[in-house]
């Protein structure tokens, strides 16, 4: 008789169902690439809606710009899903816990220092990873991203930052395991309560300390100067009651020219961050072309800002600027923030009660190779990476659908402020600043966009204006 996978003993099933479950969610996100590649190829030309707010020079340089990303995406997914096979199959989990055993051991401490033995295990772990994907980081940035104007690194910058946020990482990482662990073990029965407490209270300390003392480690933070926009902006914050306490010019030119906008903060302590490439005034991109008068328009390559300051390549003016603030207050408005917060944390409630269930069951260990010990650092790993996958992608796909309704409600919300307009422009000026694509397969779409594509957008900011 041939023999099933159901014949096998129940570890093996498990270690079966992971391994073809991540295998299906592969070949299912390489088939939606797939769709999407087709409108890249097939779609040469400006379609007649978009005409008159894409030119065709605009249009042919983010086709391809997608769709070099999208290729990538295929080669460096495929090696991905291939590493991991492999490490499950030859055994790579348990060995590198053993190594890390060694690496304790030599420094005295015995098998019972558990604690000590995950934390180098996580270390090796992390420096596995960074390694083996230096080279796709490096092929995008220096290659792709070089390609279509948008890197504005050095190699010598790349890699020192690399360094940098591994370092700080690791910082962060490695006592935040290391208290988790060790409430885990000294919880008693209700373990799992004190766990998801503590991790909410690290989430929240870190986003409140992340753009004042993380952050300012990779790149420059300045107040936005006094002047007319910062004046908008304060009056815009007061007139919904924003607690806003500053405005930060954020130098992200100096990596890329892609542009973003973004608030945190708790309370009635709220800060807005700008980055440079986002304002037409600010991105030093613009202000480059400013000497060359003479180059005409046409002969613009992608990492060439324009000449003219009136003309200006990049970002947005202050009205624009305005408009998408309005759409980022409307998320702290309408309680999209909360919103997401509260749904996060009840999904990490459910995680760890569900784990604090699963974490006797020794035939989840045995599954990955550990026949002789249930280490709880492995046993997280086991249960919220392999174990949760189906439930962790059903999740991201409802978040996603969520994620379109809130974007189209902040759009609604700096409508109702008499935005609009400035809104409509601004959309359409950034996705030409970061070549963003406007044609998507509807299915790709559906799974993927966290924001409503570009032509849904202006359709419904254009409709109400037009009323």
């Amino acid at each position: 008789m041939v023999e099933t996978i159901f014949d096998l003993p129940v570890e093996k099933q498990i270690f079966y169902a992971v391994l073809g479950f991540s295998w299906t969610v592969y070949l299912w996100e390489a088939y939606l690439a797939y769709r999407q590649r087709r409108i890249y190829r097939s779609i040469t030309n400006v379609p007649q809606e978009l005409g008159k707010i894409m030119d065709s020079e605009t249009f042919e340089k983010s086709r391809l710009y997608q769709l070099d990303k999208s290729n990538f995406s295929f080669w460096s997914g495929l090696y991905s899903e291939s590493e991991g096979t492999l490490i499950l199959l030859l055994g790579g989990i348990p060995f590198l816990w053993d190594v890390a055993g060694s690496v304790t051991a030599r420094f005295g401490f015995a098998p019972e220092y558990e604690i000590t033995q995950s934390l180098v295990f996580l270390t090796l772990a992390t420096l596995f990873s960074a390694f083996t994907g230096l080279p796709w980081s490096l092929y995008n940035t220096f290659v792709i991203e070089e390609k279509h104007g948008f890197n504005q690194q050095t190699v010598g910058f790349f890699l020192k930052d690399a360094v940098k946020k591994f370092a700080v990482t690791q910082c962060i990482l490695l006592p935040v395991t290391a208290l988790l662990l060790y409430i885990i073990k000294i919880g008693g029965d209700y373990f799992f309560i004190y766990a998801w407490l503590f991790t909410l209270a690290v989430s929240l300390v870190l986003v409140t300390i992340y753009a004042d003392y993380i952050a300012p480690l990779f790149d420059k933070f300045t107040p936005l100067p006094e002047g007319e926009l910062k004046s908008d902006i304060e009056a815009m914050a007061r007139s919904i009651s924003f607690p806003l306490t500053k405005v930060y010019v954020v130098e992200g030119s100096k990596r890329s020219s892609h542009s973003n906008a973004y608030f945190y903060g708790f309370f009635k302590n709220k800060r807005i961050v700008l980055f440079d490439t986002l304002l037409e005034d600010y991105s030093p991109l613009n202000k480059a072309g400013e000497p060359q008068p003479e180059q005409p328009e046409s002969d613009e390559t992608p990492s060439e800002p324009k000449a003219k300051p009136k003309n200006k390549k990049q970002g947005c003016n202050n009205p624009e600027i305005l408009a998408v603030l309005g759409h980022e207050l409307g998320h702290w408005k309408l309680g999209h923030t909360v919103k997401n917060i509260v749904i996060s944390q009840m999904n990490s409630f459910l995680c760890f009660s569900l784990f604090a269930v699963l974490i006797g069951r020794k035939e989840l260990f045995v599954a990955f190779g550990f026949n002789d010990s249930q280490p709880t650092l492995i046993g997280l790993m086991i249960i919220f990476q392999f174990i949760f996958s189906p439930y962790n992608e059903l999740l991201s796909f409802c978040l996603t659908v969520l994620s379109r309704r809130f974007e189209f409600q902040a759009d609604a919300f700096a409508r109702g402020m008499g935005k609009a307009s400035e809104l409509y422009s601004a959309l359409i000026k950034l996705n030409k600043d970061n070549l963003g694509f406007p044609v998507a397969d509807w299915l790709f779409s559906m799974w993927h966009y966290s924001h409503p594509p570009l032509l849904e957008r202006l359709r419904a900011l254009g409709n109400v204006k037009q009323d």
